[in-house]
């Protein structure tokens, strides 16, 4: 049932099915759902229990070298999402 890639439409099909509601009621709710969450995640860490932390790590500028030549150059600042995964039990 699962493929590799996992997309919103497929959620949204399995939601309908399930549960028996048409496709536009379970694409709205799908789509609401999502934006919530990158609501949450924008303003900070989010916690879903028994599924994980979800956050953005933002790094700053930094100095890096070249381990051969030695040669130094700047690394710009950078954002990154972060899932830091609950352990199953």
């Amino acid at each position: 049932m699962f493929k590799e890639n996992f997309k919103r439409n497929d959620l949204i099909k399995i939601l309908s099915i399930k549960f028996g509601l048409n496709f536009n009621l379970s694409k709205k709710i799908i789509n609401d759902i999502i934006e919530i969450l990158v609501k949450n995640i924008k303003t900070g860490d989010l916690n879903l229990k028994n599924l994980g932390t979800f956050k953005i790590i933002n790094k700053k500028e930094r100095i890096g070298r070249n381990p051969k030549t030695r040669e130094e150059f700047k690394i710009s600042s950078y954002s990154f999402f972060f899932i830091n995964n609950f352990k199953s039990p």
